[in-house]
């Protein structure tokens, strides 16, 4: 098999505070295009990679997390959509997509095929979208809304960072379950496509905003009962301060917090006791075993139309720094994805 060139993004050093292009770099390696044998992995091409914000916690120097931090001078990793070029493993064969963790590089070698999942190819969805829809956002979004927040026909939910990856279904799927949905967005673009395309009821800008507690009081001038929060902050705090008693607050994300390391304290946590609120935190991977009947219950929506969703893609390696720092400046309209190949 041919040794090729092999363009990567490494780790160039841990950040405090929010990321930057130079806390990334690209190298260029050497690989070979084959399987090593008894290694039990897999060699394949990667042609979609997703920027998503957990990947923040990674680039710190710390280690009490739920997923380990990346090494320095080493290849980031991330979830992707690959063709595989050459196997040692007996269940993945050359030609198969599969979706999972890979390298933010041209080629990676996957040892641990366990966490990967086979992409059957369907003209009615494009490959990227097993990065977004139906990928992990999508399954956050699914997980969250079913698992954590417990809906109910007719409640009121409110969504922030409602046009990204995760918030755009969230919303979607609780105007599919009756309930009536408001999002908050970073700009008038986004607020529009919230409307008129995802089907939100309202939306609003948060940055127009002066105070989150008035603006959401117009909103839900009579409360509201599911909070799906992602960006933590302010905002989370003018929430808590609207929820109705027995409410509903599923924490995914905190992405308005410009350090990790040293966070803004919340202010209206009181709320939780005299409202008898229910605020959990959220990750994909504990209902793993919910992911099949996601897949069937979203792919069959989408094709039915009741679902859409919004990518932002960038094309070739090297805009891939730019476009994971742009998550945390609201550059994106939907879904980060970062295109390498197309086939």
């Amino acid at each position: 098999m041919a040794t090729v060139e092999n363009k990567q993004v490494v780790l160039k050093r841990y950040m405090e505070g929010v990321p930057k292009e130079t806390d990334m770099e690209m190298k260029v390696g050497k690989i070979e295009l084959k399987a090593p044998k008894g290694s039990g992995g897999i060699l394949v091409k990667n042609l979609y990679l997703s920027c998503d914000p957990y990947m923040r916690g990674r680039m710190r120097d710390f280690h009490g997390s739920y997923i380990p931090p990346f090494v320095l001078s080493q290849t980031i990793e991330g979830f992707g959509v690959a063709v595989v070029l050459d196997s040692d493993n007996p269940d993945y064969k050359p030609g198969e997509f599969i979706s999972g963790l890979t390298g933010w590089e041209e080629y990676t070698l996957i040892r641990r095929t366990f966490q990967l999942r086979k992409i059957q190819p369907d003209d009615a969805i494009p490959l990227s979208y097993h990065l977004g829809l139906l990928g992990m956002p999508g399954f956050t979004a699914y997980a969250g809304f079913y698992e954590v927040c417990s809906p109910n026909q007719g409640e009121y939910v409110f969504v922030s960072a409602a046009s990204g990856a995760v918030g755009q279904l969230v919303g979607q799927l609780a105007k599919l379950h009756g309930c009536y949905v408001v999002g908050s967005a970073g700009s008038s673009q986004k607020v529009d496509l919230l409307k008129n395309k995802l089907g939100f009821d309202e939306a609003f800008n948060y940055k127009e905003e002066a105070d989150l507690d008035a603006a959401l009081k117009r909103y839900f001038p009579q409360g509201i009962d599911i909070y799906f929060d992602n960006v933590g902050g302010a905002m989370l705090d003018a929430a808590l301060l609207n929820m109705r008693v027995h409410g509903r607050i599923a924490v995914c994300g905190m992405v308005s917090e410009s350090s990790l390391s040293h966070p803004n304290g919340i202010h209206n946590l009181f709320c939780l006791i005299s409202k008898r609120i229910r605020m959990q935190g959220l990750l994909q991977s504990d209902y793993v075993q919910k992911f099949p009947q996601f897949l069937e219950h979203v792919t069959e929506k989408y094709k039915q139309g009741k679902i859409v969703y919004i990518e932002d893609m960038t094309e070739g390696l090297e805009t891939a720094p730019a476009a994971f720092v742009g998550l945390f400046s609201g550059k994106n309209i939907g879904k980060q994805v970062v295109c390498l190949a197309r086939e």
